[in-house]
């Protein structure tokens, strides 16, 4: 693995516990083995290294609901549970620490940086459209009702599911993934006129 990446693995799980703003550049760099000098060949300053990092967690976020959505002996409607029942039950594993890097990071670094407001604003842009490509995907194929608007009930649903996300935080409990599950896959995503 190259110093690039080793630095950003190391800051992505830092980042994840402690927040950016409460993350030091010598922290990431020591548990990433490498030198003060490598931070700087890759990246200009502390920002850049977090809109790099934002990059890094899309990716990452996207790689695994592709796993999901590509498991062709679910129907869609159900990869699109078993992804966020994956990101909840890792979630629940850490002890509902963490949660989404997208979201913590939107909390704590949109209204301190135009560049990291602007590049998180497209991030969720990109979750969306990909979320609705599903949502798609499970209409055509009878899943869902036709009546559903795909962009903004992928929108809705992201943005529910992040809000769960806080409060699994805060409660230390599965309670508001439950609500959400019942809302959205029982009540929403069905096929019932909406």
């Amino acid at each position: 693995m190259d110093a690039k990446t080793r630095i950003l693995k190391a800051g992505a799980r830092i980042v994840l516990q402690k927040g950016f703003f409460d993350t030091g550049l010598a922290e990431v760099l020591e548990a990433a083995k490498v030198p003060k000098g490598s931070f700087y060949f890759y990246f200009k300053n502390k920002e850049d290294f977090g809109l790099q990092l934002i990059d890094f967690f899309a990716a990452y976020l996207k790689a695994a609901n592709d796993r999901t959505y590509q498991d062709e002996s679910l129907p869609h409607v159900e990869r699109i549970r078993r992804a966020f029942r994956e990101r909840v039950e890792l979630f629940q594993k850490r002890d509902f620490k963490g949660g989404c890097p997208i979201g913590n990071l939107a909390l704590e670094m949109g209204d301190r940086s135009p560049g990291f407001r602007k590049k998180l604003n497209q991030v969720f842009a990109d979750m969306k459209q990909h979320l609705a490509k599903q949502l798609q995907l499970a209409r055509a194929s009878g899943e869902i009702s036709e009546a559903i608007d795909v962009d903004e009930t992928a929108d809705f649903v992201l943005s529910s599911f992040e809000g769960a996300l806080m409060q699994m935080k805060v409660a230390k409990s599965l309670l508001a993934h439950e609500i959400f599950e019942r809302m959205i896959f029982e009540r929403l995503l069905t096929q019932q006129a909406v």
